[in-house]
């Protein structure tokens, strides 16, 4: 379901593993990037009312605080993905995202999912 050699997946992939103890693995056949909880997911997809799915290969699932992740949906470049998104996942198309917007957003999912000495030490 990804490219192992794609660009956008290395750049993703080097600024979430920028994160203290941050890991990599395949789940549900997309990168996941986790400590001891996922933080972030590579690649994801969207069901639409009439049933049709979309793909959003360059795309991050990312956990924020229910209140950021409202005003987040409000952005035309965002979706609610399907399986994880009842659970308060959103999804991000990475098209226009600025490499430092992007460590703001894994930062603050990070710190929603690792454990606290970890999260601590991620500034803010």
């Amino acid at each position: 379901m990804f490219d192992a050699d794609d660009p956008v997946l290395a750049w993703f992939r080097a600024v979430a593993l920028s994160f203290p103890e941050a890991q990599e693995k395949v789940s549900h056949g997309r990168p996941a990037f986790f400590t001891t909880k996922v933080f972030a997911y590579f690649g994801a997809a969207e069901k639409h009312v009439t049933g049709e799915i979309e793909q959003h290969p360059h795309s991050v699932l990312l956990l924020l605080d229910p209140l950021d992740a409202e005003v987040m949906l409000e952005r035309e470049d965002t979706f609610v993905p399907m399986y994880l998104g009842p659970t308060g996942w959103i999804g991000l198309d990475l098209a226009d995202v600025a490499e430092d917007e992007l460590r703001d957003l894994l930062a603050d999912s990070y710190r929603s999912t690792a454990p606290a000495r970890l999260a601590r030490l991620v500034q803010d």
